[in-house]
């Protein structure tokens, strides 16, 4: 996925904006749109880099219902018949004030400020919960290091040990810590 900047030329530009199909919008020099919203057949990938052929107008969107263009099909007279009976308006009506949708990407931002705010304080739970497991992990390996200490240091005054075996103990219980450190380091990636 890629950006591409709306056209310079005026004419191609405005049947950019026209295509997006978005309220009082215009674009500017800056604009970009993304490359989801175009055919692959659009896309010129002869060369080392990926380019947009020339002329193309951006056709793919995931437009609510309401905003879809409709296909008009041809109609027997008995269908029109069939439809004009229908005493009940099945449309739901569109309320000026209710903020629109944005379907097109599911990482853009809700548009109403309690969808926003629902989702902030999502997240911030996460990284809470997140948080709280580290501190635990971090616990639980402190906890580890001073048992092997402490035994260490029970069989160093029992005479149970050498200096040469202390050393080797020591090394293993430091890459069983290490070893131990990234099961909980790659647990807590997987329950992410």
């Amino acid at each position: 996925m890629f950006q591409s900047r709306f056209p310079k030329d005026g004419k191609l530009r405005k049947r950019w904006e026209r295509a997006v199909r978005r309220e009082d919008f215009a674009a500017t020099n800056r604009s970009m749109l993304c490359s989801e919203h175009f055919k692959p057949e659009d896309f010129d990938r002869t060369g080392q880099t990926v380019r947009l052929r020339p002329n193309v107008i951006p056709s793919v969107f995931n437009f609510p219902t309401s905003l879809q263009k409709q296909k008009g099909k041809r109609t027997k007279p008995t269908t029109k018949k069939a439809e004009e009976s229908l005493p009940l308006d099945l449309t739901k009506p569109r309320n000026k004030d209710e903020p629109q949708k944005n379907l097109d990407h599911n990482y853009a931002l809700p548009t109403s400020p309690s969808a926003l705010k629902a989702k902030l304080s999502e997240a911030l739970a996460r990284v809470e919960s997140l948080e709280r497991e580290k501190r635990n992990a971090n616990i639980r390996e402190l906890r580890a290091k001073k048992n092997v200490d402490s035994v260490l240091e029970d069989l160093r005054e029992k005479t149970l040990i050498n200096e040469n075996l202390q050393e080797n103990l020591e090394y293993y219980s430091a890459m069983l810590l290490i070893l131990f450190g990234s099961i909980v380091y790659i647990h807590s990636k997987i329950m992410s």
